[in-house]
């Protein structure tokens, strides 16, 4: 008895990392929002309102290109998952922000949680719809 390997081609693998692509640029535009909204002070500073203002339509853009071809529960709860722990993460490098041994745990569940949804949407898991 043989079994025959499906591979999926090129511009498949293209065709489902792409959008995940974009919402990994959303994700880092995500986390350059949070910080810069915190550097805003409440948008009273000039400067970091401005670049909090530009990082938040590229978040958007890119988030808005992912959610083509990424189901809208899954795409999102990587983007915020991204952001908050980026935020987190980043947080205490820029501003007078500690990260305790709690927050890291909370942190690495959220990070998993976002690499187990990546999973679910990957071809492997994936029921293939097409005929044989």
């Amino acid at each position: 008895m043989t079994t025959a390997t499906h591979l999926p081609a090129p511009e498949a693998v293209e065709h489902k990392t792409a959008p995940w692509l974009a919402l990994l640029a959303a994700g880092g535009f995500e986390i350059g929002y949070a910080l810069s909204v915190n550097g805003s002070e409440g948008f009273t500073n000039p400067l970091w309102s401005t670049v909090a203002i530009v990082f938040f339509l590229f978040t958007l853009f890119f988030l808005s290109v992912a959610l083509k071809k990424i189901d809208v529960g899954i795409g999102y709860a990587v983007w915020a998952g991204i952001g908050a722990v980026g935020a987190a993460l980043l947080g205490p490098v820029f501003f007078d922000e500690t990260l305790t041994l709690a927050k890291a745990f909370w942190l690495a569940v959220i990070i998993g949680g976002v690499i187990w949804l990546k999973l679910a949407d990957s071809a492997e898991l994936t029921p293939d719809t097409a005929p044989a």
